[in-house]
């Protein structure tokens, strides 16, 4: 017979799975949104998870900019941030940069 913290420690670990998903989903639709590759992107702050295959297809949950909701850059960071996701925040904000300085150019 399970125990009741075992049954609270899977429904931690599940809502936390449902979170990360959408926090997922939250990056590759920025990415689509700003016409840069989800997977490109990811892959450089984590080239060692090229076969991690919830990720791949969590990346491929996107819609066509012309169905998204706007993304703004402050949202993903801090979305990114809230999950410890540093590495991938660091890589989307030398994105955000170059994006800015070829506007400027």
């Amino acid at each position: 017979m399970r125990n009741r913290a075992d049954e609270i420690s899977e429904k931690v670990i599940s809502n936390y799975q449902k979170d990360e998903g959408m926090m997922i989903i939250i990056y590759a639709q920025w990415c689509v949104n700003n016409e840069l590759d989800p997977k490109e992107v990811y892959l450089k702050a984590y080239p060692e998870q090229m076969n991690n295959e919830y990720v791949m297809h969590m990346l491929e949950q996107t819609v066509p900019i012309e169905e998204a909701e706007q993304i703004s850059n402050e949202t993903l960071l801090q979305v990114l941030s809230l999950f410890g996701n540093e590495d991938l925040a660091f890589v989307v904000s030398q994105e955000i940069h170059a994006k800015l300085e070829a506007k400027n150019d």
